[in-house]
């Protein structure tokens, strides 16, 4: 069981890691002639190589601790938690817009804290069902307005096609988060900082795997778009592949997975926050009242993780 300052610690790393995800959202307006794979490649080649001179000086002490089957793992959370979700959010970014994108990823919380009940730090549906359906209805209201203007603006057809590609990676990064969370609790002896260096190694191969294909993506990007993409892509995998993913490790070791889902609602606001200076308008009344709702639904999450919550809990039975 997680102590009070652990706790509190834990989502203030969750809070760092959704301030540098919700960069991701804006990237694709910021380089709107890159294609989603170009765009993929280009920050994941970016991670990779600022991961592996990074973690060079220590690279035999950390690959020593690792077996087959953690690097199978690194594999898979790789793909799962960075090229096949960005693929998805870019496409669904273009398609559906920054709105509906966050609205739908933003459901990851959800996903994730009910996965997450099963474990044995978990506390009762009945506990935490209220903070998770809140986030629920906070995403929703947050998202309505700017997602029925964004559908009158586009084609139905993109819409439907971002809104698609929008559910995908959200349960590809739902699958990331719990896969994440629980290779790093079998792994103490890696920190946190060096696991999310090794996933970006891991990421980095696969995206020069993908190199090849994303160059018959070209077209005709001149100078300044090849510019404005390497910007985005260092930009990008600095702050939120690097930065961001060495907060939300640490955020993972800190915190039980029902209530670490909780934490992703950080994604969303500053989703929504960094498209309000972009768009440069501020939010409406029932943007508000959702952003208070996710604000509250955190909080509350966390209370219901106390223990004093659970040792109640507990004398119920």
């Amino acid at each position: 069981m997680t102590q009070p300052g652990d706790r509190w610690l834990g989502v203030a790393c969750g809070l760092g890691a959704g301030a540098m995800w919700g960069l991701v959202f804006l990237a694709p307006k910021m380089a709107p002639d890159a294609s989603p794979l170009l765009m993929s490649v280009g920050r994941y080649l970016a991670y990779g190589l600022i991961a592996a001179a990074l973690l060079a000086p220590r690279w035999r002490r950390v690959a020593a601790a690792l077996d087959v089957r953690a690097w199978r793992a690194l594999a898979w959370l790789s793909l799962a938690g960075n090229i096949v979700y960005y693929l998805f959010l870019v496409v669904s970014v273009h398609f559906a817009g920054v709105a509906a994108s966050a609205l739908i990823v933003g459901m990851v919380p959800v996903v994730v804290a009910v996965w997450g009940l099963e474990d044995p730090d978990a506390p009762p549906l009945r506990r935490i069902g209220p903070p998770i359906l809140l986030a629920a209805l906070a995403v929703v209201l947050i998202g309505r307005e700017s997602l029925a203007r964004e559908a009158l603006e586009r084609d139905a057809g993109q819409v439907l096609i971002g809104l698609v590609c929008a559910v995908a990676a959200l349960l590809s990064w739902s699958a990331y988060a719990v896969g994440n969370s629980r290779w790093m609790a079998r792994l103490p002896k890696i920190s946190a900082h060096d696991w999310s260096l090794l996933t970006g190694v891991v990421t980095g191969g696969f995206a020069l795997l993908l190199a090849v294909p994303a160059m018959f993506s070209l077209g005709g990007t001149t100078a300044e778009g090849w510019a404005r993409l390497a910007g985005v892509s260092l930009g990008v995998a600095v702050l939120a592949s690097i930065v961001g993913n060495a907060f939300w490790n640490q955020a993972s070791r800190l915190l039980p997975l029902s209530m670490l889902g909780q934490m992703i609602v950080f994604e969303t606001l500053f989703a929504f926050l960094y498209g309000y200076l972009w768009e440069q308008r501020g939010p409406t009344a029932i943007e508000i009242v959702a952003i208070a709702m996710m604000i509250a639904s955190v909080i509350w999450c966390v209370r219901a993780h106390r223990p004093s919550a659970l040792a109640a809990v507990e004398g119920d039975h």
